[in-house]
């Protein structure tokens, strides 16, 4: 029987205040590697690899660009960490530096308030904390929503820029919430977030397609191979085939030619220690 090989998948957590950024890498399905991104000079870093899953629609990055919150799991529901958990480490490591343990695939992960401050999406599916060495502060929303994916990817979306409008239905019994973001004074960058039952091969049931909007007329060129996409220092960048691209946005307002950043297809589990 063929089987069919889907290139790595792609997934940006850029830091507000600094030139930085962590790129979430997985593939195959069961590894996940993270990769440090000094968008200074577009090199970048392998930090660590986890035989598990990432949850990178509730994870986020520090604004500083220090410290990384996410939500993983590995499925060895007799370990300390109950075979899920929520961490906080030194972007872009994985070693924990505060260790929420969870046991479910429920809520977890979390968002920066600021440099010294997180959320914990936590609601009533709690967890248990197993160390604290951050030295950063957790706050309590008694009034915040908790919950899935969604709830947290769509508020860090609002947070870093993106314009919501009203979500729809995308006839699976799931829903599309479309997004905007001003990218020059001609073009808009909208991303689509999908939230369904039915995916397609290749995709989980939370994944992102794009347009390109033309302010003038409205048309909208497609992209919807573009798995991740963002305005990053002026530029256009996006995720597509396990490759991060950009593309340079001139003072007409105009895109310039796609280059490649960086193929992280050839990338290959390894144990890495973190450096503390």
């Amino acid at each position: 029987m063929s089987t069919t090989a889907f290139p790595a998948r792609l997934h940006v957590l850029l830091a507000r205040d600094a030139p930085v950024g962590v790129v979430i890498r997985r593939g195959p399905s069961k590894a996940t590697a993270l990769i440090g991104w000094n968008r200074e000079n577009d090199t970048f870093a392998l930090g660590q690899w986890l035989r598990g899953r990432i949850y990178e629609r509730r994870s986020d990055l520090s604004p500083d660009g220090r410290h990384l919150i996410y939500f993983a799991m590995n499925g060895r529901w007799a370990s300390a960490t109950r075979g899920s958990w929520t961490a906080i480490s030194r972007a872009p490591y994985l070693k924990a530096l505060t260790l929420y343990a969870k046991g479910d695939g429920w809520n977890g992960g979390g968002l920066f308030r600021d440099a010294q401050r997180y959320w914990l999406n936590e609601g009533c599916y709690v967890h248990t904390l197993q160390s604290d060495e951050a030295r950063l502060q957790r706050v309590d929303d008694a009034h915040r929503p908790h919950g899935e994916c969604p709830t947290v990817y769509y508020e860090r979306l609002a947070r870093d820029g993106w314009i919501a409008a009203e979500p729809r239905p995308d006839g699976y019994g799931g829903r599309i919430l479309p997004l905007d973001k001003p990218l020059s004074a001609r073009w808009i960058l909208r991303k689509y977030t999908h939230a369904t039952p039915y995916a397609g091969p290749g995709r989980g049931c939370y994944f992102d397609t794009h347009e390109l909007v033309d302010r003038r007329d409205g048309t909208a060129l497609l992209r919807d191979h573009w798995e991740w996409a963002d305005v990053v220092d002026g530029r256009l960048v996006w995720a597509s085939g396990g490759c991060l691209l950009a593309a340079d946005v001139a003072p007409d307002g105009s895109i310039g030619d796609e280059r490649l950043l960086h193929d992280f297809n050839p990338l290959q589990f390894e144990a890495v220690r973190a450096p503390y």
